[in-house]
């Protein structure tokens, strides 16, 4: 039988009655008054609860209702908002205000409790509830389970003996000896277990990993644990002891140390560090990390992260002092900052400020330090800081950039020039009035000042302050079927060197520039079908011309131009090299077509086919340092093609084919087949004739596949189940040379509550040398990670790797609604 009381303690079976017959005569008064009926209710203040969203408030028609769009996750801890109180089972009885007792299937309800047990006895003058015989508490989806509990309901007060107990935020269960509820949550448990994997029916069940303790502290509030004799067993084999250690009840971060990570390498030995993570504030957090390396000595690294509103930022440090390796203190930093600076002043506005510096101790450290982030392990190493601000049409910037440079006698690099500072403006304005020519033109004026500053025994020329500014405009004509877009460009440029030039003396020089170009394109559309699919195909030709009349600039020095890649995206455009310095005379026209096959219903591309090519009608005058003018009068012809025509597989190829020679200059070919998660195998050929030719592999795939075991599709970020085995890995293998440059290999092997990870890196630090590293790691999930940590280069080296468990959102409290 059900009961049910409006008010925050359990009533007596008289009560009950008596609240009855006070409910319904207060239904027969509301009836006689006037007819009740639904209205609009207005919406609910922003930030209300679910719960106080669903009281009846009083209107002019009488009572209505405010509609609750979703069920309330927070917990009130107010017992004058807990709501009623309900009670069910197969036999009730007791005194008014002083005790009931409910025998058979007896059921408590309040707010976000349940309680559940054969028998449940409650005193109401002491608040004192006693329940016997299969005991199940259910606080907000955290579960307890035993034979006898105790407890002072509204405080939450007591103790539950021998229980069994199952956490919410990220399944963490355990037994103890014995629960103590200090208040809704807060609890302590005495000889308990704790551990993530989930408890199997069979008596004989033992969880793979487990952490067992004296006693331990929970605090579901903060959702963190600290266990006091604490040891890690897996497979039943202690792995780890400690006094006192804490660990988290979620995804939520905390103070504290973390698990250490241990490493192998040729040039390290062994490796053992040991972070420890600070948690500052919400937005804030740093790790301090020192570490011992067996043939190099005592590291101290660390990092500091921040996040506002406004900036974000990272800083990275390493120090080794007395490196053995080189007999000297070794150190590298690293700091990102991106933002904006709130002037305060209306007129001004805001400012952004980027940051990107980084410096490490001598020229050997990117060789010596190859496992470290990427910032250390670059042969250029840039501080960059930029000031900029905008307004309206208007952009303008002041940077200075300084670079590092870490020279390798057998390949040592010309270093790029310092800018010290550089200025740069912009005004630019799409479909606007241009004079009395009316709207629709697109034109823009770009300024930039430049102070270039390198050692000049080096350059082998001087340093000079640099002004240049370009005037552009053109009048795109747009239809669904084609445009036409003329444009006119003029590059004016000046120098003051602090040297005279070697070639004629002169401490100045300038140079101005026009260039004029046509593009132009049509777009053909059809319905086809091919290989029983339908299609809307595309035949889109495009005319591109150009013509820049010859400008000597053979005296001057070059401090950023270089030459244009030649690809579908530089084929197109109108200067043959990238920078300032150098503006290519042309008088050409670039020719291509290319043609794609389009879903009708999704619009998806399938097959995209394009081909391009370039015909001069004068030689190529204007040349980079030391190279030849372009006389050949028909270009290389460049053919690329991609083919998605299933999910699962995908093709890319691109050709730079010289008719001259007959022969391909450089070509690309890429395929994918990625059928489901966490398996794909990608697969790549590139090859510049007399330069290099590559071959790349990359792949993570089930290994219980080879026999017949298909696991199952859990999602991304969640495996196949248990007890599967992944391969994982990428190899770079270099044909003229006939060796692995780079590789990574390894395997995964998921067991639902714990995942281990061997890897093997080989990266090549130069010619003739190399670095290996082998890397072993343990993942109890949800609770820690144990050894050196592959993720990060498995991530960032195989293409399409998935992490077999992602960070997830703790679950609804109603999916475990007793």
């Amino acid at each position: 039988m059900r009961r049910a009381s409006p008010s925050p303690f359990i009533l007596s079976p008289v009560a009950l009655a008596v609240s009855r017959l006070a409910v319904f005569c207060a239904t027969l008064g509301m009836t006689v008054a006037g007819t009740a009926h639904a209205q609009a209710a207005p919406e609910a203040p922003r930030g209300a609860s679910a719960a106080a969203t669903a009281e009846p408030v009083e209107s002019g028609g009488g009572l209505k209702l405010k509609p609750s769009p979703k069920l309330a996750e927070e917990v009130s801890n107010d017992p004058e908002n807990r709501g009623p109180t309900f009670v069910f089972g197969d036999r009730i009885s007791g005194r008014p205000d002083l005790e009931t007792v409910i025998d058979g299937n007896a059921e408590l309800r309040r707010g976000a409790t349940s309680i559940r047990a054969d028998r449940i006895e409650y005193y109401q003058p002491d608040d004192q509830l006693k329940s016997r015989g299969n005991v199940r508490i259910n606080r907000a989806g955290n579960r307890f389970d035993g034979p006898e509990l105790e407890l002072k309901l509204d405080r939450f007060e007591g103790f539950f003996t021998t229980p069994g107990y199952r956490f919410l935020s990220n399944g963490g269960n355990g037994r103890a000896q014995r629960v103590d509820f200090l208040d809704e949550n807060h609890l302590t448990a005495q000889r308990a277990s704790y551990t993530t994997c989930e408890r199997g029916d069979e008596a004989s069940w033992e969880p793979a990993w487990v952490l067992r303790a004296s006693s331990f502290e929970f605090d579901l509030e903060t959702e963190v644990g600290v266990a006091r004799g604490a040891v890690v067993r897996f497979k039943d084999v202690p792995i780890l002891a400690f006094p006192k250690f804490s660990f988290p009840l979620s995804d939520k971060r905390k103070s504290g140390l973390l698990p250490p990570s241990i490493s192998m390498g040729s040039t390290d030995g062994f490796e053992l560090r040991q972070p420890y993570y600070f948690d500052i504030a919400p937005n804030r957090d740093a790790t301090f990390s020192p570490a011992i390396m067996t043939k190099r000595g005592v590291d101290l690294a660390g990092e500091f992260r921040y996040l506002e509103p406004s900036y974000r930022g990272e800083l990275r440090a390493n120090y080794l002092p007395n490196d053995k390796l080189r007999d000297r203190d070794r150190w590298s930093y690293g700091y990102q900052h991106t933002g904006v600076i709130n002037t305060g002043l209306s007129s001004v506005g805001a400012l952004g400020l980027n940051l990107n510096l980084n410096r490490v101790s001598d020229n050997d450290y990117w060789r010596d330090f190859p496992a470290r982030s990427g910032y250390t392990t670059q042969r250029l190493l840039s501080q960059d800081a930029t000031l900029s601000w905008s307004r309206g049409f208007f952009y303008t910037s002041l940077r200075t950039l300084k670079w590092q440079t870490l020279q390798d006698v057998t390949s040592p690099i010309v270093p790029p020039y310092d800018r010290l500072p550089q200025l740069t403006a912009s005004y630019t304005r799409v479909d606007a009035p241009l004079g009395g020519l009316g709207k629709g033109f697109d034109w823009s004026i770009e300024g930039d000042y430049t102070r270039f500053s390198a050692d000049r025994t080096l350059t082998n020329q001087p340093n000079s302050n640099r002004a240049y500014t370009k005037l552009q405009v053109s009048r795109p004509w747009l239809s669904s079927s084609g445009f036409i877009t003329p444009k006119v460009q003029l590059h004016a440029t000046s120098y003051q060197f602090d040297a005279p030039l070697i070639t004629d003396g002169a401490r100045s020089a300038s140079r101005v520039v026009p260039t004029f170009s046509l593009d132009s394109g049509l777009q053909f559309e059809r319905e086809a079908s091919f290989l029983g699919r339908n299609f809307t195909q595309t035949l889109e030709p495009r005319a591109f011309y150009v013509r820049t009349p010859f400008r000597d600039q053979s005296r001057l020095p070059n401090y950023d131009s270089g030459l244009n890649d030649f690809n579908f995206a530089t084929v197109f455009t109108e200067n043959a090299f990238v920078g300032n310095d150098r503006i290519s005379d042309a008088n050409l026209l670039t020719l291509g077509v290319t043609s794609r096959l389009l879903d009708p219903a999704t619009g998806a591309e399938a097959v995209r086919v394009g081909i391009a090519q370039r015909l001069r009608f004068e030689d190529q005058r204007v040349t980079l340092p030391g190279a030849l003018p372009v006389t050949d009068r028909i270009s290389d012809i460049l053919v690329g093609a991609s083919v998605n025509w299933v999910p699962q597989w995908s093709f890319d190829s691109t050709v730079q084919y010289n008719p001259k020679t007959r022969q391909s200059e450089r070509a690309s070919f890429g395929v994918r087949y990625n059928p489901s998660n966490y398996r794909v195998i990608s697969a790549a050929f590139r090859r510049q004739r007399n330069v290099s030719e590559q071959i790349d592999v990359g792949w993570q795939w089930p290994i219980n596949d080879l026999w017949g075991d298909r696991g199952k599709d859990l999602g991304a970020g969640q495996g196949q189940g248990g007890g599967r085995y992944y391969a994982v890995g990428r190899l770079n293998y270099s044909v003229l040379d006939k060796r692995l440059v780079d590789s990574i290999i390894g395997v995964e092997y998921d067991g639902c509550c714990w995942i281990g990870r061997v890897v093997l890196q080989r990266s090549q630090t130069g010619t003739g040398t190399s670095d290996t590293r082998i890397m072993f790691q343990l993942e109890l999930v949800g609770f820690s990670r144990i050894g050196a940590n592959p993720l990060e280069t498995l991530k960032s080296n195989v293409p399409r790797y998935q992490y077999l468990r992602e960070k997830i959102e703790a679950p609804s409290r109603f999916t475990t609604y007793d």
